[in-house]
């Protein structure tokens, strides 16, 4: 029996040093993937340990990826934009993937930006809908109809009198999911559009309009800053992180009457607000030990803190007690569960 129990642990030592690899693959948010590169560069920058390898696939995509199964090719990391769903958690679990920490690194706003050549936008997230849903109420209120309008101004005779070109992310992306549930299902959901698109049988309606005037633009957001940049006439949609680190370029609208600062973000008074995060699989931390190492720098209180690196590249802290729990869920390797996902 001793004999046996020693030859299935020789066993494992040996299929992890088989597919011990020292560099980490991450997958996810295209918008976690300027703080996560910039900690990868560190990393790699001051220890002997490969830069690890930050692929920008989306939220949803790197989802897919990460929870595709436990084998060494999958993803080590998944950077998300939003928080991990319980069918992917299921997903995961059905797949192999039982062991995975969330790490919660600070908020986020989602912005809607233009060129900073243009006169300042304040806009309502109604007006927001009305520009971007397939279908709107027409304007007796009895029923819904393809959207028609072509002009802000077409919306509201107080906004301005050009095209609707909106820049925004893809199908995907974890900013795409946020936008739809807190600009769009809030007012099917909640608000007093409701009655009318709750009795054309559509709950939470988050349905964008494809005719051109929403224009999906993929997973890379500095394209879209490149865009702002020549259509002075566009608005781009991503998160504040890429207004920030181009402030001398372009502008954010107003929401609700709200900027988009990070103050108002982190108080959630910016009605656009959500939070970043970061998962591990921990089946791979015995395989790839650099796991831990990037983990702990991304964690500490010079990356994620109030005067942390990422702050600058436009991270908006957690509160000291909040940023406290966080590190120590990833330190301890705090196993996900279901009911942790029901909790905000």
């Amino acid at each position: 029996m001793k004999k046996t129990t020693m030859s299935l642990a020789l066993v494992a030592l040996l299929t992890v040093a088989s597919h011990a690899r020292d560099q980490i693959k991450m997958v996810g948010s295209s918008t976690v993937y300027p703080f996560a590169s910039a900690v990868a560069e560190e990393l790699g920058a001051t220890t002997k340990v490969p830069t690890p390898v930050v692929e920008s696939t989306g939220t949803g995509g790197g989802m897919k990826m990460f929870c595709a199964g436990d084998a060494m090719d999958t993803p080590d990391i998944i950077n998300a934009s939003r928080r991990m769903k319980a069918t992917e958690l299921t997903l995961c679990k059905q797949n192999g993937v039982t062991d995975i920490t969330e790490a919660l690194i600070g908020y986020d706003g989602i912005v809607l930006a233009q060129n900073k050549s243009s006169a300042p936008l304040k806009l309502t997230r109604e007006q927001i809908f009305l520009a971007v849903a397939e279908l709107v109420p027409s304007k007796d209120g009895k029923a819904l109809i393809k959207n028609p309008y072509k002009k802000w101004s077409d919306i509201d005779a107080s906004l301005p009198n050009r095209p609707i070109v909106i820049y925004g992310p893809p199908k995907s992306s974890g900013t795409r999911d946020s936008f739809e549930e807190m600009v769009m299902q809030h007012f099917t959901e909640d608000g007093k559009l409701k009655a009318i698109y709750n009795a054309a049988g559509h709950k939470k309606y988050s349905r964008i309009r494809t005719d051109g005037v929403y224009i999906d633009s993929g997973e890379n957001d500095n394209l879209i800053v490149q865009k702002l940049g020549k259509n002075a006439t566009a608005i781009g949609v991503f998160g504040y992180g890429y207004l920030e680190e181009n402030s001398n370029k372009i502008s954010g609208a107003s929401i609700d009457g709200y900027a988009p600062t990070p103050t108002l973000i982190a108080s959630g008074k910016y009605p656009i607000s959500r939070s970043l995060r970061f998962y591990i699989k921990n089946s791979h931390r015995s395989a790839v030990p650099v796991i831990d190492k990037y983990a702990a720098m991304f964690m500490n209180d010079k990356m994620i803190g109030e005067r942390g690196n990422l702050k600058r590249l436009g991270l908006v802290p957690l509160s000291k007690a909040a940023r406290a729990i966080s590190i120590k869920n990833v330190l301890s390797h705090k196993k996900l569960t279901n009911l942790d996902l029901m909790t905000k």
